[in-house]
């Protein structure tokens, strides 16, 4: 029992909706005597509560730490012009980005602590969230924070081919801590962090990152971005 809690519980509020839809057509069925689509509306009822996990996450306590802001795997790590809509200027800076797959936590956390400065939704297409024209041409919801050591770093939830709602819950001008939640993406989509100038990555492309525990970068720190291999 302690592990099927552990799966599906808490749920997030936004799922709460979405798993009562699928349950009430799944007893519809039920009454219907319509086996085949009771078995599909379990199963599919069963994937909507654990799509929606919002597991509580241990975050590392130390100033200057940037913190993962999604569940998935690390895509890329490469130099990058921050989005425009930001007002960031053309200095290149190091971005990680983070795709999560429909499996994965799709609750989006802080990376660091700081303040909000500023904030752009930008409409665009579904591509696939793992191509490298998505950040430029889907739909996405981009944030600017002021970190406690003053440099600055954006953070950007991006829709996916699947996606079709994004949610963020942060507020101008509002102090944030590393770890909090901000935002969701429905179903299956990318989050960008552009990392201060100067700061590099602490994590290799195909490593897998953990939203609020995974630490990405150092601002006190000036190693170069790793590298990794498959062993």
């Amino acid at each position: 029992m302690e592990t099927i809690l552990s799966v599906f519980v808490p749920i997030h509020k936004e799922g709460h909706k979405y798993v009562g839809v699928f349950a009430v057509v799944t007893f519809l069925f039920f009454l219907m005597d319509l086996e085949f689509l009771v078995n599909v509306g379990i199963i599919l009822t069963l994937w909507c509560a654990y799509f929606f996990r919002d597991p509580d996450r241990i975050t590392p306590k130390k100033e200057g730490l940037i913190i993962a802001p999604a569940d998935g795997v690390v895509q890329s790590v490469k130099d990058s012009v921050p989005p425009a809509e930001l007002d960031m200027g053309e200095d290149v800076c190091t971005r990680v980005s983070i795709f999560m797959n429909v499996f994965d936590v799709h609750v989006n956390r802080v990376p660091v602590d700081g303040k909000v400065v500023r904030q752009a939704y930008t409409p665009g297409k579904y591509l696939n969230a793992s191509l490298e024209k998505a950040c430029e041409d889907n739909e996405r919801h981009a944030i600017l924070m002021e970190t406690t050591s003053g440099n600055n770093i954006a953070f950007v939830q991006i829709a996916g081919l699947v996606a079709r709602r994004i949610l963020c819950w942060a507020e101008d001008g509002k102090e944030m801590k590393a770890g909090t939640r901000f935002g969701l993406i429905r179903f299956g989509s990318r989050v960008d962090v552009y990392l201060p100038k100067g700061v590099y990555s602490m994590v290799s492309v195909g490593q897998t990152a953990i939203a609020g525990e995974t630490v990405i970068a150092n601002e006190k720190g000036r190693e170069k971005n790793r590298t990794g291999e498959i062993r």
